[in-house]
């Protein structure tokens, strides 16, 4: 399980923030009862400065004991970190995201981990982005619907992509 950058600054504006961070700590807490690892990614920036309330993960996520926390700089996760060796130490090689923000980070990440060979599943109702529409960008809810749409269709030899709603995920299969 794969939780991309749901910060305090990054999501305080986000469409369905609510539901989307609710759809996400479910996810967490199904993924710590099947023994599956739970993975956080947290974004540094000149707006999300570390350290500062901004940076810090929304209060209804609390990371859990040993669960590796990957910081980064730039949208893809995998960009400058140690989130393949992190994934490469738990023995993970397939990938359910969610988080934050979808035409963003979550976006970027997704399409470096399909390139880096791992399997990638969006969870359709668990990520979120701001609305960006005053610069040209569509609708939150456009943005979230073309993402899913998108990655449902994305293909590589030997790697699977796809989206699956939060109440359906199956860390098994």
């Amino acid at each position: 399980m794969l939780v991309i950058d749901v910060q305090n600054g990054v999501v305080a504006e986000a469409h369905e923030r609510d539901a989307v961070v609710a759809n996400i700590a479910g996810l967490v807490g199904k993924a710590r009862q099947d023994k599956v690892p739970v993975v956080w990614v947290q974004h540094s920036s000149e707006e999300l400065v570390k350290g500062s309330d901004n940076w810090q993960y929304v209060p209804e996520l609390p990371r859990g004991d040993g669960e590796p926390l990957v910081e980064k700089e730039y949208g893809d996760s995998f960009e400058d970190t140690n989130l393949e060796s992190v994934l490469a130490d738990l023995k993970v090689g397939r990938l359910i995201v969610a988080g934050a923000q979808t035409d963003g980070c979550v976006r970027a990440t997704l399409h470096g981990a399909f390139t880096r060979g791992y399997d990638a599943i969006l969870v359709s109702d668990a990520h979120t982005t701001e609305d960006l529409t005053q610069w040209g960008a569509p609708p939150p809810s456009d943005v979230i619907s073309h993402t899913n749409l998108c990655w449902n269709f994305q293909s590589a030899p030997g790697r699977k992509a796809g989206t699956v709603k939060a109440e359906e995920v199956d860390f098994a299969s």
